[in-house]
């Protein structure tokens, strides 16, 4: 039978890959269902079956490359990744953004799912908990979209409820009004791209984040359109996004219908848009659950907390 090998080289890494005792190679053999030999600085795995190779590939080389990203649970990455079942996300749901600082992986069967929906409708809602990746993934894609030269542009809004959308009354010019407000989806860009990639872009004007308050009147041909936060929109604010789109675009939406901050005689238009449109060829809707969440362990626990009381 033929051996199918993966050289280590660093021996630190490799001892984050194996785990302790060797509990992280026990979990592959047993997702696999074959068995992993370690010898020295190479893993190998007897088989000739070429997706199982291609499965084993797949794993090692995400741990190694976490690992080296500065990820120090690599059972938290095994288990992440062997937690994705179908064959197909193995092979097309991680994102290589040209020039980022690190490749993206899911870390859950939704999020995976989540990107592969991305992938194949022009528009994409995905609503969920806190720290489940909606706005990141969407984010990293889009990225991926741009620098990959298949659309034109990028533009991120985010409607500014607590600025009542007008900003006006805010001191400053109008990138200090609005900074605060958009400042995570700055952070989202520089967690996968050095910061003067970004600046270079929005400089030559491929990247712009602005309040959903100047997307009226506009269309948006040959981009990737974020919208962030949808659950604060009214109704006639998610129409009138939806429709500014153009030509060769794809959209995103995303937001948490538990965070809604509108009056309360004000129906969300994320809600009101994921019932209407539910159904339609070409879009996606992606719903992402405490399971999900990728921050601080403590997060999913919260976020699992308020969903059970919501259920309750």
């Amino acid at each position: 039978m033929n051996e199918y090998t993966i050289v280590v080289p660093d021996t630190r890494v490799l001892s984050c890959v194996c785990g302790t005792n060797d509990n992280n190679l026990r979990l592959i053999e047993e997702h696999l269902g074959i068995p992993v030999f370690s010898r020295g600085n190479e893993l190998s795995v007897e088989t000739e079956d070429s997706s199982v190779r291609e499965k084993f590939q797949y794993i090692i080389d995400r741990v190694v490359d976490e690992v080296n990203d500065g990820s120090k649970n690599s059972y938290d990455i095994i288990t992440s990744v062997l937690n994705i079942e179908k064959r197909a996300d193995l092979e097309n749901t991680s994102i290589l953004i040209p020039g980022a600082v690190k490749k993206i992986y899911p870390r859950s069967q939704n999020q995976a799912d989540y990107i592969l929906s991305m992938r194949t409708n022009d528009m994409v809602f995905c609503y969920g908990a806190a720290g489940s990746g909606k706005t990141f993934l969407a984010v990293c894609e889009a990225l991926k979209l741009l620098l990959t030269h298949q659309k034109r542009r990028l533009v991120i809004s985010r409607p500014v409820v607590e600025a009542g959308e007008s900003l006006g009354f805010l001191p400053g010019a109008l990138e200090d009004k609005i900074n605060p407000y958009l400042r995570p989806l700055y952070d989202a860009m520089n967690a996968v791209l050095p910061h003067e990639t970004v600046s270079r872009l929005m400089d030559a004007d491929m990247i712009e984040i602005a309040p959903l308050a100047y997307m009226r009147g506009r269309t948006l041909s040959d981009s990737v359109i974020i919208l962030d936060e949808a659950q604060n929109t009214t109704k006639e604010q998610m129409k009138m996004f939806l429709t500014r789109m153009g030509e060769g675009s794809k959209v995103f939406i995303t937001g948490d219908i538990t965070q809604i901050d509108l009056p309360k005689k004000v129906q969300s238009g994320l809600v009101h848009a994921t019932s209407l449109l539910s159904g339609i060829s070409g879009i996606g809707m992606v719903r992402l659950t405490a399971e999900d969440v990728v921050r601080n362990p403590l997060v999913k626990k919260i976020v699992r907390a308020y969903e059970d009381e919501k259920e309750s």
